[in-house]
């Protein structure tokens, strides 16, 4: 067995991630590779919670923009975020992982509704769980989603597996001297406005002393060598 650094991790997943390069929709070539990764830490002893995104199908804000009522936009978000969980989770069972789905907000004919005791028994007995929805609420991030259930579930660490390679100074894509962090403080996240993840995520995470690490899932088995204590990405933490 591999050395394990994080025995039991909140994976955030980007929908945008998960449809490849088509950039909507999902791409199962992506989604198996994830899958097999996955299988590999639960068959290593950890144990994984894992929050999807949903831009791949519906972004709230940016879709919705003002041809909708933002609670309306963000209601369609998370009906998103519950396509991608049950689609993965599938993939996860085929691959021979036995996962649960749960909800934030209860749809009994598709997946369970989330209370943090049911979520660890499923932990404890080595399923991966996915927790959909978001938070349940509109104007949340699945970032947030992700933070607040890695704090409920006690997790030893938040993975935020991206479509850029960590946290950098500015937009790596818009500006060619943007540099990269290895490490970095909650504080000095929030108060450089550094795009990590929503200030609401952020700030969730520095009350509840949870560090977040940044990467890139452009290569899957970076999630497995992130656990594993390789320094890869950006790791917020306290000082």
């Amino acid at each position: 067995m591999s050395q394990i650094r994080y025995k039991r991790i909140l994976l955030k997943l980007s929908g945008e991630a998960l449809a490849g390069e088509a950039h909507r929709g999902l791409d199962f070539s992506v989604i198996n590779s994830v899958c097999e990764v996955i299988k590999t830490c639960v068959a290593d002893g950890v144990q994984v919670g894992v929050v999807i995104g949903g831009g791949n199908f519906w972004r709230g804000v940016k879709d919705g923009g003002d041809k909708m009522q933002r609670s309306h936009a963000d209601s369609m978000g998370m009906l998103a975020t519950v396509m991608n969980c049950l689609a993965v989770s599938d993939a996860l069972e085929k691959q021979g992982v036995e996962s649960r789905v749960l909800s934030a907000v209860e749809m009994p004919k598709f997946c369970e509704y989330f209370t943090r005791d049911l979520a660890h028994r499923y932990l404890n007995e080595g399923k991966v769980v996915f927790f959909s929805c978001g938070t349940g609420n509109p104007y949340f991030s699945t970032d947030t989603g992700a933070v607040l259930r890695g704090v409920e579930i006690e997790a030893d660490a938040i993975l935020l597996a991206k479509n850029v390679d960590g946290v950098y100074s500015a937009d790596p894509a818009k500006d060619p001297t943007a540099v990269r962090f290895d490490s970095l403080t909650y504080d000095e996240v929030l108060a450089r406005h550094l795009q990590a993840t929503d200030t609401t995520a952020m700030t969730l995470a520095m009350d509840n002393h949870m560090p977040i690490i940044v990467f890139e899932l452009k290569d899957p088995k970076n999630i497995l060598r992130v656990i594993q204590g390789e320094k890869i990405g950006t790791i917020v933490k306290e000082d």
